[in-house]
């Protein structure tokens, strides 16, 4: 007799799965998870501990044997013809293997300990990226932890090197030693940079708070890359009512990895002590209006134009609450094209405009340069010609 085909047999519907199932299949999914990525540091680890060992022989060779980058140049050729389905064996990934292995020859521990070097754990593209743009090791060394505790891509990593972060990172003038416990004072200290490069901005060399603080948040995103990691935008001229009456802070954040709002204070001037005493002021109070029981006390940040390091530290010596005085950069538009150069009206023109509209009786023309007598009846036109070049 034919045998009985057996039925397929059913799934557990979402109403019959046990107790526990879920927290099962999490389980489950965290573990795959960590070993697909322990898998892949593995054998990225490999893949550099490779090109270090190919890059080592080949400067072994040319000193004992004197051979030249022709020699180099058929390594390349030959490999690629023996194994044509693998990449990184072009001639130009060669000499790097050659550079990779003599840009870290001068680090003691790199033979015996390659392991824990962080060039070990980072992807080779970030190494040649660090090689070919940072000549300091000890630069290199830092740019590669900061990759692995951030996950930096490549081309965020080309930024922050472009900007000179490991110069810029954590030298702002703070007082969280005293106003901060361990390890919050440490890890804030480091989140704050001195100066923030805005060079998305092209501002004028006198230019006020209101154009600073537009221009920022025409280009939030950018600026939050700038701020770095963990900062969440939460408002612009933010409202907080003190006793009836109503004070507005510039920039509000707040950050996801220290748990506490960010005040950002902008101040297109230099550093001014009573700077320090208004955003005292505004800690407080976000302290005692928005900060949540589970959250950490608030952070402030004074970014001026220019600072005086004496002035900033006399101002914090005393202050209890966390705050933080930093500088900012950004493009200098140095002059205006000559076309509309030549169609804005001078101070004087302005004043004898505003002058004559009030008087009611004539107007000049502006943007000649020269004032010409109208009648009243032309203000209007002069009035629409300001605007629109100011709109330019």
């Amino acid at each position: 007799m034919p045998k009985k085909k057996s039925l397929p047999r059913k799934l557990p519907t979402e109403a019959a799965l046990p107790f526990g199932y879920y927290e099962l299949l999490n389980d489950i999914k965290k573990r795959i998870q960590t070993a697909q990525l322990k898998a892949a540091l593995s054998v990225n680890q490999e893949l550099i501990k490779l090109y270090w060992e190919i890059g080592r022989e080949i400067v072994d060779r040319q000193k004992s044997d004197g051979w030249g980058s022709k020699i180099t140049e058929r390594i390349s050729k030959d490999l690629q013809n023996e194994f044509p389905g693998i990449e990184g064996f072009s001639k130009r990934n060669i000499f790097r293997m050659r550079s990779f292995y003599l840009a870290y020859q001068i680090v003691p521990q790199a033979v015996a300990q390659l392991e824990k070097l962080p060039i070990f754990r980072i992807p080779w593209g970030h190494n040649a990226i660090l090689i070919e743009k940072v000549k300091d090791v000890t630069a290199r060394l830092w740019y590669a932890q900061q990759t692995i505790e951030n996950g930096w891509s490549r081309s965020t990593l080309k930024i922050w090197i472009d900007s000179n972060l490991d110069k810029r990172q954590g030298k702002a003038i703070t007082n969280f030693k005293v106003s901060l416990p361990e390890p919050q004072s440490d890890i804030a200290q480091q989140t704050i940079k001195d100066p923030y490069i805005f060079d998305f901005l092209a501002l004028a060399k006198k230019h006020h708070e209101k154009e600073l603080e537009q221009g920022l948040m025409d280009h939030l995103q950018r600026f939050l890359l700038e701020l770095g990691e963990g900062f969440a935008f939460i408002g612009r001229q933010y409202m907080i009512e003190v006793e009836g009456e109503d004070y507005l802070i510039d920039l509000l954040f707040y950050h996801v990895k220290l748990r506490c709002y960010f005040i950002v204070e902008l101040k297109a001037t230099a550093f001014d002590p009573r700077d320090a005493g208004q955003m005292n002021f505004y800690l407080s109070a976000v302290d005692d209006l928005l900060r949540h029981p589970d959250d950490r006390p608030s952070i402030g940040i004074l970014l001026c134009k220019t600072k005086s390091k004496v002035k900033v530290e006399y101002a914090l010596r005393n202050c209890k609450s966390p705050i933080s005085v930093t500088s900012y950069e950004t493009k200098i538009v140095k002059s205006l094209p000559k076309e509309l150069k030549f169609s804005l009206p001078t101070v004087e023109e302005i004043e004898e405009e505003l002058s004559t509209i009030k008087e009611g009786s004539v107007a000049p023309v502006l943007g000649s340069g020269k004032s010409h007598r109208r009648k009243n009846s032309n203000s209007k036109s002069a009035q629409l010609r300001m605007k629109k070049v100011t709109e330019k």
